[in-house]
């Protein structure tokens, strides 16, 4: 194993670093403009039973903080995606995570069970927060509603582990957090992007087609360490699930960051949209802080912040 091997709901990954949903393309494209070894898994984007056109533009702002999305889970549907992308999936690369997502339990059952058979996706996805569709929260709002979803999921998967991906919660005790764990996941990944609106002052209207969307990048940065080191915080040592740490990682430090707080593995997203290769210089960036840090690879450090903070000066 390698210093930077890490171990995510069972399956090994080569590196944490993880390209997330939506950051690249289908999945394979990804692997045309970066080295290989440069992730240990990369995510396709999120798929429903249907093919989706997503929202009309603009569905996509720069922010000086990050970005604004309304793409509205555009995808090539099911049936499409395992004619189509599925056998490109290479097995001897990175590990492939199948992404999910839907308007209703139904739909993540129907693209649970046909991932589930696919040997090329041995992680599996359950985009269950998305902000930038009609009802892409549904299951968020209600622990309840998020246990019985993720146990419907869970029943068709026999043999893969499952992610399911959580927003931001500001509640102590982090209830839906919990509620995914309780329902059978495996993993979270957290957080997802965080509702968010931008108005054009001349036009005096929203500047998304969709009104209002997902915040990613920078700016939500420090909300995914103080989540993930909360969530970890919840169980006794050695019993908290894998966590895959997402939200604004654009340099080594912003991975490192996720690590201590408690992350196995950490997902890139918006910044892959302005420079794929940055995951290598981040991938560089964590392997001289493990060797600084005196270890003999990254898992010792995940989880290992210490309590007492820095005084700065």
């Amino acid at each position: 194993m390698s210093e930077l091997s890490v171990t995510l709901a069972g399956v090994e990954l080569g590196s944490p670093l993880v390209a997330a949903a939506g950051a690249a393309g289908s999945g394979p494209e990804l692997l045309e403009v970066v080295p290989r070894g440069t992730f240990g898994a990369i995510t396709t984007k999120s798929i429903t039973p249907e093919c989706r056109d997503g929202h009309p533009p603009w569905r996509l702002i720069e922010l000086p903080t990050g970005m604004l999305n309304a793409v509205g889970l555009a995808n090539p549907g099911l049936d499409a995606f395992m004619t189509e992308v599925v056998p490109s999936l290479d097995p001897n690369g990175p590990v492939f995570i199948g992404s999910m997502a839907g308007h209703s339990i139904d739909d993540y059952v129907t693209v649970a069970s046909a991932f589930d058979s696919v040997d090329s996706l041995p992680l599996v996805e359950a985009n269950m927060s998305c902000p930038n569709t009609g009802t892409g929260r549904q299951f968020t709002d209600d622990p309840m509603a998020m246990r019985e979803a993720v146990s419907a999921i869970k029943s068709q998967l026999k043999q893969t582990p499952l992610l399911v991906k959580v927003p931001l919660e500001m509640t102590p005790g982090y209830p839906i957090a919990m509620a995914a764990i309780e329902g059978g996941a495996d993993a979270l990944t957290m957080i997802n992007t965080v509702p968010a609106m931008s108005i054009d002052v001349d036009t005096r209207r929203p500047r998304l087609s969709n009104g209002s969307g997902g915040l990613s990048g920078p700016a939500i940065h420090q909300l995914a360490v103080r989540m993930v080191a909360g969530v970890r915080a919840c169980f006794d040592e050695g019993q908290c699930p894998s966590i895959l740490g997402l939200g604004g990682v654009t340099r080594w430090s912003d991975a490192a960051e996720l690590i201590l707080a408690g992350a196995s593995a950490v997902g890139l997203a918006t910044a892959l949209f302005a420079d794929p290769r940055l995951a290598v210089r981040v991938g560089r960036g964590l392997e001289r802080w493990v060797r600084r840090q005196g270890v003999s690879g990254v898992s010792e450090l995940i989880g290992a912040v210490h309590d007492e903070p820095t005084i700065p000066g």
